[in-house]
């Protein structure tokens, strides 16, 4: 059931994302009492701000309303990702690049760790250096999981 209506706000969500020049990243559902979305959004070529944030609550809102999505109410959240977040896009690799990431990937059964500067992102692949060795050339589909590591 949950699936179900995490698919359905992806649907009525993506367009609407998409019309502001982001792309969706997620839609999560929490259950609470009052069930929490939250629609992750972002962008290849500027950050997330409030207001375009505003203006896809607003109008996903009167979407989920006009739907009947949820019998009762509701919570609904539209923000970026943030950098607690995996990196899930391809998208948000290349806005990433000359940044510090920490990669975890697999090589036929082995489990391999990274941290290092992604310097290039291509269509399949991307590349990390570490230090003063060569860079890493890592597969995308090779990708458990990427993380942007904040400078402090």
């Amino acid at each position: 059931m949950q699936k179900d209506i995490t698919e359905v706000i992806k649907k009525l969500s993506e367009p609407i994302v998409e019309q502001e020049d982001m792309f969706l990243v997620d839609v999560e559902l929490k259950h609470r009492k009052v069930p929490e979305v939250w629609i992750l959004v972002d962008s290849e070529n500027d950050g997330v701000n409030v207001d375009i944030c505003s203006k896809i609550s607003r109008t996903v809102a009167g979407l989920l309303e006009e739907n009947s999505v949820f019998a009762g109410g509701y919570l609904l959240n539209v923000s970026s990702p943030g950098l607690s977040r995996p990196l899930s896009d391809k998208r948000q690799y290349r806005k990433n690049i000359g940044r510090i990431a920490k990669v975890k990937y697999k090589v036929e059964s082995n489990y391999n760790t990274v941290e290092g500067v992604l310097v290039t992102v291509q269509d399949n692949t991307i590349h990390v250096k570490d230090g003063d060795s060569d860079a890493v050339e890592i597969q995308f589909d090779q990708i458990v999981e990427s993380k942007i590591i904040p400078k402090i």
